[in-house]
């Protein structure tokens, strides 16, 4: 039986230039089935190209997808997004998400950089008019977008012009008392400093919590990169919890170095 991830056609109807980092691209996609979780993503393929890179669907309408994309000089997506795609016809994979807030919310913590602001948005969207929202976003001066956010969503906007530092910002926030749920996304080593923290100082159940490293910074990288596959299978046949992977996989990370 194959176990290739279903792929699906998608036609390139509009792109905006939303920021000088962000461009907003709208594609026409029959037959896509979302998952109905806000921070759901999907492969992207342009064509020529073979590599998907993955995006947030920022929001869905019948068969219209919206897809936010952050663009640099250089890259697989970027350079094409950057020019005129509109009328090309690129191959985007079926959705996964993780948003997962346990029944006992009664809040909500979104932080993220630049990368994170769709899937910010659109958990906000869905779900801020049902708990307080609370949203703290990295992005450079000139990537600030007003009315990005919906009404009623407390929004700090952080600026920024260089590293991320999204693990200090953490470190310093007060959170809402009693159970919620903390959602966070953005440059994977800030990210996998802030595991630790919600771990070994906040002690926040696992449940509470969602933190996913988007991409990776090249001054962060690895000569030999961890990979994650043997240590998340030898976890689960072990019967240990996702927390107890994520520690051993920053283990074997900080070893590494």
């Amino acid at each position: 039986m194959s176990t290739r991830a279903q792929q699906y056609a998608a036609d390139v109807v509009a792109r905006e230039q939303v920021t000088p980092h962000l461009v907003r691209l709208t594609l026409d996609v029959p037959g896509f089935v979302s998952t109905g979780i806000p921070d759901e993503w999907v492969g992207l393929v342009v064509p020529g190209q073979y590599q998907s890179r993955y995006y947030t669907v920022r929001s869905i309408d019948g068969s219209r997808l919206v897809l936010d994309v952050v663009v640099h000089p250089v890259g697989l997506v970027t350079e094409w997004a950057s020019g005129d795609p509109v009328g090309q016809q690129a191959t985007i994979t079926e959705p996964k998400g993780s948003f997962d807030p346990p029944a006992e919310a009664g809040w909500l913590l979104l932080v993220g950089d630049l990368t994170a602001l769709p899937a910010m948005a659109r958990i906000a969207a869905e779900h801020g008019g049902r708990l307080p929202t609370r949203i703290v976003a990295e992005v450079p001066l000139d990537s600030r977008v007003e009315g990005y956010f919906p009404d009623g969503v407390e929004v700090t906007w952080l600026p920024t012009d260089g590293p991320s530092r999204l693990a200090q910002v953490v470190e310093t926030l007060d959170f809402p008392d009693g159970p919620g749920y903390f959602w966070m996304a953005g440059e994977s080593a800030q990210m996998r400093a802030i595991r630790k923290h919600l771990m070994r100082e906040r002690k926040l159940p696992s449940a509470e919590y969602d933190v996913m490293g988007y991409w990776r910074s090249v001054a962060q990288r690895q000569p030999r990169a961890v990979d994650p596959g043997p240590i998340w299978r030898a976890g689960k046949a072990a019967g240990k919890s996702d927390e107890e992977i994520w520690a051993d996989y920053d283990a074997a990370q900080e070893a590494g170095q």
